[in-house]
């Protein structure tokens, strides 16, 4: 178990290691693919889980605008807050728009450890 909420390390998406064994990962990166799951997973894709994601890729063809910005920067806090919420504190969410490209900054702290980063990614067209 870690700091970062008592969670178990394991590979997120899921994989195995040269042993055979349930591949696992430093917390830090742990948390950082469990924003990326939510980012990048469209609410209904998990059966089992029909409210989890953000919906993001949902808007990956939309024609790039100041809404189509306000629209991810929402769906992307919203998704985080409710799912990740016990983990981390979402500071903000930062949408920078440029031509054909958009990246997505999270920037949050670890609520067991207070500890603050940012994860990013970026979706070129």
């Amino acid at each position: 178990m870690t700091d970062a909420g008592a969670l178990a390390p394991i590979a997120v998406p899921l994989q195995f290691d040269g042993r055979g064994r349930t591949a696992q990962t430093p917390a830090e990166q742990h948390l950082k693919d469990l924003i990326e799951a939510v980012v990048l997973t469209a609410p209904g894709e998990r059966v089992m889980r029909p409210t989890f994601g953000s919906g993001l890729l949902q808007l990956a063809f939309a024609p790039n605008s100041d809404q189509l910005g306000a629209t991810v920067q929402m769906l992307v806090q919203g998704g985080l807050q409710s799912l990740l919420g016990n983990l981390i504190e979402v500071a903000s969410v930062t949408i920078d728009q440029n031509d054909g490209s958009m990246t997505v900054a999270v920037s949050y702290s670890v609520r067991g450890t207070g500890q603050s980063t940012t994860a990013t990614f970026a979706q070129l067209s």
